[in-house]
């Protein structure tokens, strides 16, 4: 009964600690940080991804004709910025606060499939 108790406590212990250990880390390895989309300028937009120079400065060009934006889903109203790009880079933004995402973040890629071989049969 000691031993598995022994055993039990020590389980427990490592769980906790490797629990702990992946909170800290960034999902998939991905930067830390977010941008707020109401006082970047464009490098720093340039930094979410799916986002590059053109996107970024429509971005700006948006925020100068129609002000500050209200919720961070209202970068779907930028032409380029659908509801794939923008579920992508959701994460990063923030409409309040400091830019605190100081390296471009990269989307993973998606795996190639490769198709199956058609033999011609005669």
């Amino acid at each position: 009964m000691r031993k598995s108790l022994h055993i039990l406590t020590l389980a427990l212990i490592v769980l906790s600690i490797t629990s702990v250990a992946m909170a800290a880390e960034p999902a998939g390895g991905a930067a830390a940080g977010v941008v707020n989309i109401n006082s970047a300028d464009a490098a720093q937009l340039a930094l979410l991804p799916r986002i590059g120079e053109k996107a970024a400065q429509r971005i700006l060009e948006y925020r100068k004709e129609h002000g500050p934006f209200k919720k961070t889903s209202d970068l779907m109203q930028v032409k380029g910025i659908g509801a794939k790009t923008y579920e992508g880079l959701s994460a990063y933004v923030s409409v309040d606060g400091k830019t605190t995402l100081s390296e471009k973040v990269r989307s993973p890629r998606k795996p190639r499939t490769t198709k199956p071989a058609t033999t011609a049969s005669n």
